[in-house]
């Protein structure tokens, strides 16, 4: 039991050194996800595995896969998609107005071997063709333009650096101009001052523009009012007279007791002097402020 015990702790430890081995002869290599491993032999290229999970190069590249370790190399390389932002790119306008830019791009490798052998540098190098292109483009255009159309420009800027970062192994991703500033600080406060007038003139516009509707709309309203109500005034006496007329065709007494009713109503409504003489009276009376007066 002892010695079953044993064997097994020591196996367990040659395994990691077996391993180990197989790993340093190229009997074996683990490619990691978006990774790729470059091989080469006395300084030619043989092969490159970019599948990921564990990989056999013998039987990819044959037996010169196992001189590798000896008389050639085995490089690594990240095919993931990288981002970057180049901050405050100068450039000047149309107008001669210095702007700082700011250009966000993305890359991915697509092929290691470019990406190793073609360029010493080429994360810088495409740095700076982006930086360069992104310039070009922009310079000399109109301010407005170039605060506008960043969309077309950013295609642009896409389509002039994409042949030459294939060249180094890269395919260009995504461009997009994030950012257009002004430098000059005097300038921005002249801008601002400016566009902060303009907002108070399109206020005041605005809100002259809107009382003049408001007051158009009363007028409106008060002339349709006013011609409704002359309507209802024009005909009411029709109204009143079509049925003064039916009530005498029933009955005459009734007419004259509304018209007597509807004259006394408008001596009262007139605050007219009244003065009531009795029937029976032969005499003339005079009436005055200091006679008998009954009003």
């Amino acid at each position: 039991m002892g010695w079953f015990g044993g064997g097994f702790i020591f196996g367990l430890m040659l395994i990691p050194i077996l391993l180990g081995f197989a790993r340093f002869f190229g009997l074996y290599a683990c490619v990691g996800e978006c990774k790729a491993h470059v091989f080469t032999l006395f300084g030619k290229v043989i092969g490159t595995l970019d599948q990921p999970g564990l990989q056999i190069p013998v039987f990819k590249f044959g037996p010169r896969a196992l001189l590798v370790p000896f008389f050639g190399k085995s490089y690594v390389v990240d095919t993931s998609l990288r981002q970057h932002y180049l901050r405050s790119q100068m450039v000047n306008s149309e107008e001669g107005t210095p702007m700082g830019v700011g250009i966000w791009y993305e890359m991915r490798v697509t092929d290691p071997v470019s990406y190793l052998f073609t360029n010493a540098n080429p994360d810088g190098s495409l740095q700076a063709n982006v930086t360069s292109s992104t310039i070009s483009t922009l310079s000399n255009l109109e301010m407005e333009k170039m605060l506008e159309d960043r969309h077309s420009l950013s295609r642009t800027v896409r389509k002039t650096v994409s042949p030459l970062s294939e060249k180094w192994g890269y395919t260009l991703g995504s461009v997009y101009i994030r950012k257009v500033a002004f430098t000059d600080r005097l300038m921005v406060d002249n801008i601002t001052e400016k566009v902060v007038k303009r907002l108070v003139q399109v206020t005041s516009a605005m809100k002259q523009d809107g009382e003049n509707r408001v007051g158009l709309i009363k007028s409106e309203t008060a002339f349709r009012v006013s011609q409704k109500m002359a309507e209802a005034s024009a005909s009411r006496p029709k109204i009143v007279g079509k049925a003064l007329n039916e009530i005498a065709a029933a009955d005459p007494e009734i007419l004259n007791t509304v018209l007597t009713v509807m004259e006394v109503d408008t001596l009262i409504e007139s605050n007219a002097e009244v003065d009531l003489l009795p029937d029976s009276s032969n005499v003339l009376i005079q009436v005055g402020e200091g006679a008998g007066r009954e009003r």
